[in-house]
């Protein structure tokens, strides 16, 4: 049998895992759940049986809460990928689009609780720009939970120029948003970006110029659907995204 050749950079494919930041939910889940079949076991009761039931399923809905499916999907300058699985709220202009500081389209997607969490960086750049916001826990299908609910919102340039905005946002359950990016670091189109935990929405803020690709309704896997296209900034002409002061908007 001849031996396994390795694999070049072209070759070698993302792997299936379960996110980092899910493992003190699903220790805690096998903590409980283990016990819980091994007294079911012990005295075979079925109310024992049924409360061992409970927290099994218990264990293995926040394994499935906490899945990070492999993705491969298009990739390309000029494409704008979903930043998360979902489905789209909708698509609406806004006066001000963050760190754009320019009019600019905004692109909701809700995630529900049966959908992966993990979020995926929409187009590969330097991120310039990130925010932190304190806020409420509205229910993220709201279009006011974009304004009054916690969220981190990050910046990144292409390197012809043009740049969007990513934000994630909490929702009515979800309390902790993790996002692995700083400003100064450079982040590659799919890969992953943070999470989301236990149901919120995803925003993406574009040009005003930007083809939308998608309509409210439509589901998104994050690191695979385009969402939209992105023209190229003709050789010398100012970049999208705006230069100092605060950033911030919609």
């Amino acid at each position: 049998m001849k031996p396994a050749s390795p694999q070049t950079d072209g070759e070698r494919r993302e792997r299936s895992r379960l996110a980092p930041e899910g493992a003190p939910f699903v220790a805690g889940a096998l903590a409980l759940a283990i016990p819980g079949a091994v007294a079911a076991l012990l005295l075979d009761r079925w109310i024992v049986w049924a409360g061992a039931g409970v927290l099994a399923g218990l264990a293995a809905s926040t394994v499935a809460f906490f899945r990070d499916p492999a993705r491969e999907g298009p990739r390309g300058p000029e494409l704008v990928l979903a930043g998360a699985d979902g489905r789209v709220l909708g698509t609406e202009r806004v006066e001000r689009a963050p760190y754009l500081d320019a009019p600019g389209l905004r692109v909701s997607v809700f995630l529900s609780l049966l959908d992966v969490h993990v979020n995926r960086h929409p187009i590969s750049g330097s991120v310039e720009w990130r925010e932190e916001r304190s806020g409420g826990c509205e229910p993220a299908w709201r279009p006011s939970a974009a304004r009054h609910n916690a969220s981190i919102t990050l910046g990144v340039r292409r390197d012809d120029g043009r740049g969007v905005a990513v934000r994630q946002v909490v929702g009515l359950v979800a309390r902790r948003l993790v996002n692995h990016a700083r400003e100064g670091d450079r982040v590659e189109q799919g890969a992953r970006m943070g999470v989301m935990r236990f149901g919120s929405r995803l925003d993406l803020f574009l040009p005003e110029d930007a083809e939308v690709l998608v309509e409210r309704g439509d589901r998104t896997t994050a690191g695979v659907t385009v969402i939209a296209r992105l023209a190229r900034t003709p050789e010398g002409a100012p970049a999208a995204a705006g230069e100092g002061g605060d950033r911030g908007g919609a």
